[in-house]
């Protein structure tokens, strides 16, 4: 079946983005370059215009719908504060989610990320259907790469120049992954979670 449209963990909301979340998106980015910028290219395009971001939450949300990829906000309990975003991204091919993510400064150290990435993780294999979920983490980046290790992934190996910084300079990646039989047992396979589809009924 396709990734829910709507997770629910204890601290978090993690849904679809909405047009609507433009201006909680630009707050998140805007407030939290310094903090993105050395990681994710895209943060160097930022501050944009409020239009840009509605363009961009469009997008999003329409290959989520025709099922292309999948872009999810992180957002507070009450949706008042978009603390982040991540996604099961389908780029590596058929079969395999790859997870991304990233959280605004302000809630740096909190467990936020892993928290959301955990049920990602969980939702995906119950849920998705796949035979891989991957998480590509820079070397040097060493607050992404503590969450899938916390999480139970495998880290598999480093690959030479696959991620590209600002500059279109080559990174490596150090490649985590976990495989449906690997679930049980981990952090991730006991997060308490709810998971909506579109129209609203629960699915997990």
């Amino acid at each position: 079946m396709p990734p829910p449209y709507r997770i629910e963990t204890e601290r978090l909301v993690v849904r679809g983005w909405e047009p609507r979340d433009a201006p909680l998106l630009k707050d998140a980015v805007d407030s939290s370059l310094e903090h993105l910028r050395p990681w994710l290219p895209w943060a160097h395009e930022d501050p944009q215009p409020l239009e840009a971001k509605v363009e961009l939450l469009r997008g999003f949300r329409g290959r989520f719908d025709l099922g292309q990829d999948f872009v999810y906000g992180i957002f507070s309990p009450d949706e008042s504060e978009a603390i982040g975003g991540t996604g099961f991204h389908t780029r590596q091919g058929e079969g395999i989610f790859e997870i991304g993510y990233w959280i605004r400064a302000s809630r740096a150290g909190q467990g936020l990320c892993t928290e959301a990435t955990a049920a990602l993780t969980r939702v995906g294999l119950e849920l998705g259907g796949v035979s891989r979920i991957e998480i590509r983490v820079d070397p040097a980046n060493e607050a992404s790469l503590a969450i899938p290790r916390k999480l139970g992934y495998v880290e598999e190996g480093t690959l030479r120049a696959v991620l590209q910084d600002s500059s279109g300079a080559a990174r490596d990646a150090v490649v985590f992954a976990l495989l449906p039989d690997e679930l049980a047992g981990t952090p991730s396979a006991a997060v308490p979670l709810k998971a909506f589809d579109a129209a609203g009924d629960q699915v997990l």
